[in-house]
């Protein structure tokens, strides 16, 4: 009689046989993987290696979509959402990542200052009297002002702020909302505005401000309330912050929960919660760049020296959230940085590393030439030649 039971037996043993070769096939492409991340992180030949063969972040100049320019016409470049806009004779063409046309809006502008944020873009002239808002590819507004515009500032919400050099005061600020209403002006009738920025819940307009008639420069952060301005401008003040003597502050930036980063030529300091902290502390370093023009993130360049005439860059990107500080480390020195909400563009020459605030290469854009010129937002850039922009898609 066949016996039924020994081979069910049989076919048991050589199915947990399947069973385990396949969770040891798991187990080793696990460790390869943990293997793989590890020398990914801590060797430098093994990253560049992967960055090239596996991940293909490496761009050649000539090999990616291109604009083309007529270097004549000497034109403005802005790269705002996920766009290249073009402004020149007064109309802005705006360009997709493959180079081709979406729109083309008529802005009387010649002279350009641009700010974005978001899907909003505001684009004034400079020491003239026109300022436009627009909306990812649509105007959504346009206002004249008196005297001579020198600053401009946006929100990722479209509220816009306009510094003007005024006839009767030192400075005037205007707001606009998003409707291009202009909602309250405030004045300043002893010092200069360095810059200005608008929470990104619309509650607040922080104003830095230098006075420089005495001997020494005195600088201050003032905090405007916009609900109380828009009913008595004179009484919106909630808070004023002073620093000491000869420390210039030169940028201020609003960030989520109303975290306000200051920049100064040695520290950047955070407002929160009416406590002026200090974040970085350059004093003994050597920082060649800092930028507070990040998404919750700061971000400066040191310079280590390697050798006689050899040293590194070394990116450190400082989460104002929970302080914590991702290093990125590349062999050449940096001649020029550009940021943008959550990207980071290193400009060593001939070479561009585009990193993101988790300190991960995006792309390694590499050229015959000096790179003199880019512009970035989050998702595109523009590597910008005398005859033509070269579209990196990040």
């Amino acid at each position: 009689m066949k016996d039924f039971f020994a081979e069910d037996k049989v076919e048991e043993k050589k199915i947990n046989k399947k069973k385990i070769i396949i969770l040891i096939l798991i187990f080793i492409i696990i460790l390869a993987g943990i293997a793989s991340v590890i020398l990914y992180k801590q060797n430098e030949q093994v990253k560049v290696w992967i960055d090239k063969n596996v991940f293909r972040k490496e761009v050649f100049q000539n090999e990616s979509t291109s604009i083309e320019l007529n270097s004549e016409d000497n034109p403005n470049i802005y790269a705002f959402n996920r766009y290249i806009g073009i402004l020149n004779k007064n109309k802005f063409v705006i360009y997709n990542s493959f180079a081709k046309q979406e729109k083309e809006l008529n802005l009387e502008i010649s002279n350009p200052l641009f700010a974005s944020s978001s899907r909003y873009l505001a684009v004034a002239e400079k020491k003239g009297q026109k300022v436009y808002s627009v909306e990812d590819k649509e105007i959504k507004w346009e206002a004249m002002v008196s005297g001579e515009i020198y600053q401009v500032h946006v929100n990722k919400n479209g509220y816009v702020a306009v510094v003007i050099a005024d006839t009767t005061y030192k400075t005037l600020i205007s707001v606009f909302n998003n409707d291009g209403k202009n909602i309250f002006n405030t004045y300043l009738s002893t010092t200069s505005t360095t810059d200005a920025s608008i929470s990104n819940d619309n509650k607040y307009l922080a104003i830095a401000e230098v006075d420089t008639s005495g001997t020494m420069i005195q600088s201050k952060i003032k905090i405007i309330s916009i609900e109380k301005a828009q009913k008595e401008a004179e009484n919106s003040i909630i808070k004023t912050y002073n620093f000491e003597n000869n420390k210039l502050v030169t940028n201020i930036k609003y960030q989520d929960k109303n975290k306000l980063i200051c920049m100064f030529p040695d520290s950047i300091h955070i407002i929160e919660n009416e406590n002026d902290d200090i974040l970085i502390d350059n004093m003994d370093k050597k920082i060649t760049f800092s930028s507070i023009d990040l998404e919750n993130n700061i971000a400066n360049v040191e310079e280590q020296s390697t050798g006689l005439f050899t040293a590194n860059s070394v990116l450190n990107i400082i989460n104002i959230n929970n302080k914590n500080t991702i290093t990125y480390t590349s062999s050449e020195v940096t001649k020029e940085v550009y940021t943008y909400e959550n990207m980071i563009a290193l400009n060593m020459g001939a070479e561009v590393h585009f990193i993101n605030t988790n300190g991960w290469l995006s792309k390694r854009y590499i050229a015959n030439q000096e790179i003199t010129n880019i512009v970035i937002s989050n998702s595109i850039a523009g590597i910008i030649y005398r005859d033509k922009i070269e579209i990196i898609n990040l």
